[in-house]
């Protein structure tokens, strides 16, 4: 049984949160019009087998968005923090870790 230790709430079951897809794809710039960059970012997904950073949002509790490092070939989980104070780890990054804040357009 997969446990998520929420930051607000403590260790709740997986059947708690909503799976909100992969935490280390980078949204193109908002001005960019290439049409590969846009598609790879909606479209192309990876299927990595070991440790991975995943978005989760916490839907029967505080309902605040996680990023949480899963090992996906056990679910072992190694950390899970707010999706606001996460350093993402990009793929090929040989695991240092980067802020990544998101644009709010208005």
């Amino acid at each position: 049984m997969l446990r998520i230790q929420c930051p607000h709430c403590g260790e709740r079951d997986h059947t708690e949160f909503q799976y909100g897809g992969d935490a280390t794809v980078q949204r193109p710039a908002f001005d960019d019009t290439s049409f590969d960059a846009w598609y790879a970012y909606v479209f192309e997904r990876g299927n990595p087998r070991g440790v991975h950073q995943e978005y989760w949002q916490h839907t029967a509790g505080c309902r605040e968005w996680l990023v949480v490092t899963r090992d996906t070939a056990t679910h072992r989980i190694d950390a899970v923090v707010t999706s606001r104070e996460r350093p993402v780890t990009q793929p090929g990054a040989a695991g240092s870790p980067r802020r990544v804040d998101r644009e709010v357009q208005r």
